[in-house]
């Protein structure tokens, strides 16, 4: 079986892609919702952040997100370690999913902090999605309706789009000139 990460930077369009393998029947796991189920669901990654980031974390008997984002998002130090509570658990629960399927030739990991997880040491190949900085902004902008400065804030927290195509196998293109569909299939083709 062959192992692809999909990534890109925040309104890279590697959601698209994703689908796009979806459609020719490949599994994707999706990192940032299966990171989301975990938050509310791990007994280790409740344990862990309750004791660094206090009880009040989790309401219902889920993670309050919007909490956590306000505590960890403003101060590097807390994203690492929140980070470094997550990441490990994913990427066990993505080795779990992906031996399950373990007879199929190809399945994915769409994963917006591959390289910043280490994900990609789990994969045998990376898939870059790639698109100018101003059709990123503008895409982050419009679909979570934030402003602009916003919008850069986050992204700043990313590997730079350089440093991401130097390490992938293949960079998808999704400026609006090059066809999503002709790239993935090209890639699949290789795979």
């Amino acid at each position: 079986m062959i192992k692809v990460g999909i990534t890109g930077g925040m309104g890279s369009g590697k959601s698209v892609v994703a689908t796009l393998f979806r459609l020719h029947g490949v599994p994707v796991f999706d990192a940032d919702n299966e990171a989301k189920l975990l938050n509310d669901t791990s007994p280790r990654i409740r344990e862990e952040l309750t004791h660094h980031f206090g009880n009040s974390l989790y309401e219902g008997g889920r993670l309050d997100r919007k909490r956590f984002a306000q505590i960890i998002f403003h101060d590097e130090k807390r994203l690492a370690l929140a980070n470094s509570i997550i990441h490990p658990v994913l990427a066990d629960h993505f080795i779990e999913w992906a031996e399950k399927r373990d007879a199929l030739p190809l399945v994915a990991i769409d994963a917006a902090l591959l390289f910043e997880a280490g994900f990609d040491q789990l994969v045998d190949r990376v898939a870059v999605v790639f698109a100018p900085l101003d059709i990123r902004l503008d895409r982050v902008m419009h679909r979570d309706g934030t402003q602009r400065s916003e919008a850069e804030g986050r992204m700043q927290h990313q590997i730079p789009e350089e440093e991401k195509i130097k390490r992938a196998d293949y960079v998808i293109y999704n400026d609006n000139h090059h066809s999503l569909i002709q790239q993935v299939a090209g890639i699949l083709y290789e795979t």
